[in-house]
């Protein structure tokens, strides 16, 4: 036997350009890409609703001479918002902290975990306002044959027509709203399917690119954009075995979106957010650094405060189980 041997010129130590870990992507998210974020200094007040039936109701009438013109008006009713706080932290004891190795930094990853911990919990609760039924006007589900009312062939099945299907809701939105929507929401189960569906790979086959994008698919379906949430969430406890799915499941959205929050314009939802909230930035967050003195430790905590508001069931049309 050669020596010496192999492990008696090398110790194994813990590499320090090189580290395995599940950062999600904020870009799998789609709580604050939806609906427009309307910054609030309150963390709860009232907003006008324009009755909308007053302004599409035709009132103009012939006038004789020597006469009144038609008269008429709008009826104005208040909806209110209130922002509920969100809170999580992470604490990093000192001797923890003293005794850690490079390349972690206790810090830096607790800033992550709590980052990641806002984005999973501001899509579910997005997912619970909006990405579910009986939130929407004419709400359709997916069926694997013969679709009824209020029902669509998956588009998972061969003979399924999403275009058409698609078509149908974006003309009904029009026709009760006066407004095309412009934004599809969809799951990223259904995502993978609709890219690679015969009927889209059909329309897109003389394209520059000959490729389906999420770009793509919105022109051809004359929307402005088409979003995928694609973020998963572990649904299990602590310590039991870990249960991984997408948080916004195999269904769809299509709906009106303002392009911006502003007086007399019409959209599905807002979100608002709580800016006035001590140290809160835009989306309402704040992320802050405190002693635990009591307890010898340093408290990564970050908290946020919004509402996710649907203020308009007519702009939108909610596809449940759009695939199998």
């Amino acid at each position: 036997m050669p020596q010496p041997a192999r492990q008696d010129v090398h110790v194994d130590s813990i590499l320090t350009n090189i580290s395995v870990g599940f950062m999600q992507s904020a870009a799998d998210f789609v709580a604050d890409k939806v609906f427009p974020i309307v910054p609030v200094a309150k963390q709860s007040n009232k907003y006008f609703l324009y009755d909308r039936s007053f302004w599409y109701r035709s009132e103009m009438e012939k006038r004789a001479p020597s006469t009144e013109s038609a008269g008429g008006g709008w009826a104005l009713t208040t909806d209110n918002y209130s922002a509920d706080v969100w809170a999580v932290h992470k604490d990093i004891d000192n001797q923890t902290e003293s005794n850690t190795d490079a390349p972690l930094n206790l810090r830096t990853d607790a800033t992550n975990w709590c980052s990641l911990q806002a984005l999973l919990r501001k899509d579910k609760v997005w997912v619970a306002n909006y990405f579910t039924t009986s939130k929407w006007t004419g709400d359709q589900t997916g069926v694997a044959a013969a679709p009824g009312a209020n029902q669509f062939l998956q588009f998972d099945q061969s003979t399924s027509d999403p275009f058409k299907t698609i078509e149908l809701s974006r003309i009904a939105i029009k026709n009760r709203t006066g407004y095309y929507p412009n934004t599809l929401v969809m799951g990223a189960q259904v995502w993978s399917i609709l890219k690679n569906h015969a009927t889209l790979l059909d329309r897109i086959k003389y394209t520059q690119t000959g490729i389906v994008s999420m770009d793509l698919l919105a022109g051809a379906l004359g929307l402005d954009r088409v979003l995928v949430a694609s973020g998963v969430e572990n649904t299990a406890n602590e310590g039991a075995t870990a249960s991984y799915s997408f948080i916004a499941g195999k269904s769809m959205l299509l709906v009106y979106s303002a392009p911006n929050p502003s007086l007399m314009e019409p959209s599905g939802g807002y979100t608002f957010s709580w800016t006035g909230l001590e140290g809160a930035g835009a989306f309402g967050n704040t992320i802050s650094t405190l002693p635990a003195p009591l307890i010898k430790s340093e408290r990564v905590e970050l908290e946020m405060a919004f509402d996710q508001k649907l203020v308009a069931a007519d702009m939108g049309v909610f596809f449940a189980s759009a695939i199998a």
